[in-house]
């Protein structure tokens, strides 16, 4: 599914536009990638949780020419599931 597969079934569900949907839509992955950035947790109960994970610095092999080379450390987001979400999957 795409986002535009995701908001057409926002419209159906919610008795909404699709115009408004993707509002909506938009407007709840910026608060989550904020909410992110500033460095917060997002949970959404039944749902799941988004977080961001530091990974540090380590080196690595460029595995054409063997040769070492260092690995930058970056902030990562994940997300885990919920127990709900798990269920209905099942």
């Amino acid at each position: 599914m795409n986002k535009t597969e995701l908001t057409k079934a926002i419209a159906a569900q919610a008795g909404l536009t699709q115009v408004d949907a993707k509002k909506a839509l938009d407007a709840t992955i910026a608060a989550i990638t904020k909410a992110l950035k500033d460095g917060d947790k997002v949970a959404l109960i039944g749902f799941g949780t988004f977080a961001v994970s530091e990974r540090p610095a380590r080196q690595g092999i460029n595995p054409q020419t063997k040769a070492v080379i260092k690995i930058a450390a970056k902030k990562q987001a994940k997300f885990k599931a919920g127990a709900e979400l798990e269920a209905a999957i099942q």
